[in-house]
């Protein structure tokens, strides 16, 4: 698979192909070619993850103006999960074009394939602009238009009524550690559901951070926000 079929499944051309190599390079391979060293796309997955986050915030800010925060909050979620961009990674065949080293098997890799939507995100905004970037977000990896505003159940409480139902328990959260500064504190919190393993996320206050976990643990369970 080459890097012209890659372009032509994303319909993005780069104008420095070099940034699109980058992005589909796993550090693993950089280690592997230290003679002739390459970047890897851990970079471009930091800056491609605040792109992504930036342009559907706006977008779903835009489509719902009457909207509570609740509500925007549901629908970014779910774009930005790792479920999502998996889903995305594997309707273009990316672990095809992913250089790694022999042997790897990324066919259901979560991180690194997901990671790798973001890397591209992020090298398509340094190629040509927030724009164009914008554009590849909405047409591309969110592909259809949101068109539905019925109000919707927050992923806590799905979560809380699956597990009811299916378990005859409520799930358990519990906020690990708080980072950063005070006026721009990162909360951490972890939800456990007997015979599963923990899962944990991170929010900019605790009501997000265990929304942010919720709609892990529905992504594991394969329940529908939607």
């Amino acid at each position: 698979m080459t890097i012209k079929q890659l372009e032509e499944i994303i319909k993005y051309n780069f104008n420095n192909v070099n940034l699109l190599k980058e992005a589909l390079t796993h550090s693993s391979y950089s280690i592997r070619s230290c003679k002739n060293y390459r970047k890897n796309y851990e970079r471009l997955e930091f800056l491609g993850d605040r792109v992504l986050g930036l342009v559907l915030a706006e977008y779903v800010f835009n489509v719902f103006p009457e909207a509570k925060e609740g509500l925007l909050n549901s629908y970014y979620q779910k774009y930005v999960s790792q479920e999502y961009l998996l889903n995305y990674s594997k309707k273009i065949n990316l672990s095809n074009f992913i250089n790694t080293q022999k042997g790897d098997k990324l066919e259901d890799n979560k991180s690194i394939l997901s990671d790798v939507v973001e890397s591209i995100i992020g090298a398509i905004y340094l190629d040509s602009g927030l724009s164009d970037c914008k554009e590849f977000i909405i047409n591309e990896i969110i592909g259809e238009p949101i068109t539905s505003s019925k109000p919707i159940k927050h992923p806590k409480t799905i979560l809380q009524e699956y597990c009811l139902e299916k378990f005859k328990s409520l799930p358990k959260y519990k906020t690990l550690y708080k980072s950063g500064d005070d006026h721009n504190p990162v909360f951490t919190v972890s939800v456990h559901i007997e015979n599963f393993d923990t899962v944990s996320a991170k929010g900019r206050n605790l009501k997000s951070a265990e929304q942010a976990a919720a709609l892990k643990f529905l992504d594991i369970l394969k329940v529908n926000l939607f």
